[in-house]
Formats: structure tokens, C-alpha cells, sequence
């Protein structure tokens, strides 16, 4: 019962991870446009994401282009585009395989054993995913903060942190947490089938001796 349970918390949390994943990679939101000192032009908001940047203007227009060119992005996003794409492979990948993994679903006769292997390789590739969603967010939002305090950049340059670091965050840590959930469920299944089987009985060395000198004493008095 309790496995049972792991198992439906751990897909459910690993879906909502890989859902978040797919919504970070588009979302235009990475970089948002900051209001400090002489940049009081409130009335437009800029965003800059992986795919494209957005002018939002008082909340009544919203114009949004596509990056012309890979190369006219800083090296971080760069970066994030290929990692992320690989984020939301992987998280893809395991919520599959946890699927196949499921006590309730059936695949190509697989045995207990092996569905506890393929729900470890669940938890490994959520992890690896999370692990994969976290660098290009953190490394982004490095390069905002670090930029934001730096006195050489222009203010007008400056960006904020946009929502789609902070819905990363919460994804990778969804992913984390679906791949401890999963790795959790197949070392107390381990344990339990550990525990089920039941050692050989041993007999101590004592009784095998007397048991050997007993079948001696016979065979001698057959001779007698």
C-alpha cells in the first residue's frame, strides 16, 4: 500500500516537473526589464527569453519577435537553449518510463524485479533532469544579478529576474523530488523482498558431527 502510494506521488510530481520544464523553455519571461534610478518608462516592459524578446506596453499591446540569429544571444542563453531542450528530453523520457514501471500497467511480461529496475531508471533520469533544469536557470540568474550590481553596465541594460527562473526552480525541485520518491520506492521494495525470503535453516557443526560418527558406528557393526 504504501509503495502503491510512493509510486502515484512520485508520477505526479515528476509530471508536474516535466510540464513546468516544457513552460520554462518557452516562456519569454528569463529577463525582465528593471525600473532603477533614470529608467522611470513604466508604461513599457521588456522580456527577453530563449526564443525571443517581447515590448509590452501598458498592458494593452504586446509585440513579440523571434531572435534572428543564435549568435545575437549572450552566451548564457546560448547555453540554456541547448539545455533546456535537454531538460525537457529527459523529463519526458523518465515520465515514461515511470509509466512503464507501474505496478498497475502491464509491459512485455516484466517480472517485479524488473519493474523495480525500470522505476529506478526512472528516478535517475528525473534526477539527471533536474539536475540539467538547474544549471542554465541558475546561471542566468547569476549573470542578472551580477550585472544588475556591476556599475559599468548601463542602466538602461539592467534586468530583473524574470518569472520563468522562479517556475525553474520550482520544476527542477519537482523533478529532484520525483526522482528521490522513486529511488526511495525501490529500496524499500528491495528491503521488503529481502526480508521475505526466508533462510536456509544451517545446522550447527556439533550435530554434523554426531550425525557422521553415527553413520560410522553403522557401517562397522554391519561387518561384525
Amino acid at each position: 500500500m504504501v509503495g502503491d502510494v510512493l509510486q502515484i506521488a512520485g508520477l505526479l510530481v515528476g509530471g508536474i516537473g516535466t510540464i513546468g520544464t516544457f513552460a520554462v523553455t518557452g516562456m519569454p519571461q528569463w529577463r525582465v526589464s528593471a525600473f532603477i534610478e533614470n529608467n522611470i518608462i513604466v508604461f513599457e516592459t521588456i522580456w527577453e527569453g530563449l526564443w525571443m524578446h517581447c515590448i509590452r506596453q501598458a498592458n494593452i499591446r504586446m509585440q513579440c519577435k523571434v531572435y534572428d540569429s543564435v549568435l545575437a544571444l549572450s552566451p548564457d542563453l546560448q547555453a540554456s537553449r541547448g539545455l533546456m531542450c535537454a531538460g525537457s528530453v529527459l523529463s519526458s523520457l523518465a515520465f515514461l518510463v515511470a509509466i512503464m514501471g507501474l505496478k498497475c500497467t502491464r509491459c512485455m511480461q516484466s517480472s517485479w524485479r524488473d519493474k523495480g529496475y525500470i522505476i529506478l531508471t526512472s528516478g535517475l533520469l528525473f534526477i539527471l533532469s533536474g539536475a540539467v533544469e538547474l544549471i542554465p536557470v541558475c546561471w542566468v540568474a547569476h549573470t542578472i544579478i551580477s550585472d544588475f550590481y556591476n556599475p559599468m553596465v548601463n542602466v538602461a541594460q539592467k534586468r530583473e529576474l524574470g518569472e520563468a527562473l522562479y517556475l525553474g526552480w520550482a520544476a527542477a525541485f519537482c523533478l529532484l523530488a520525483a526522482g528521490a520518491i522513486f529511488c526511495c520506492f525501490c529500496r524499500c521494495g528491495e528491503r521488503t523482498r529481502n526480508y521475505g525470503y526466508s533462510t536456509p535453516t544451517s545446522y550447527p557443526m556439533h550435530s554434523q558431527h554426531l550425525h557422521r560418527k553415527t553413520e560410522s558406528l553403522y557401517s562397522k557393526s554391519q561387518y561384525v
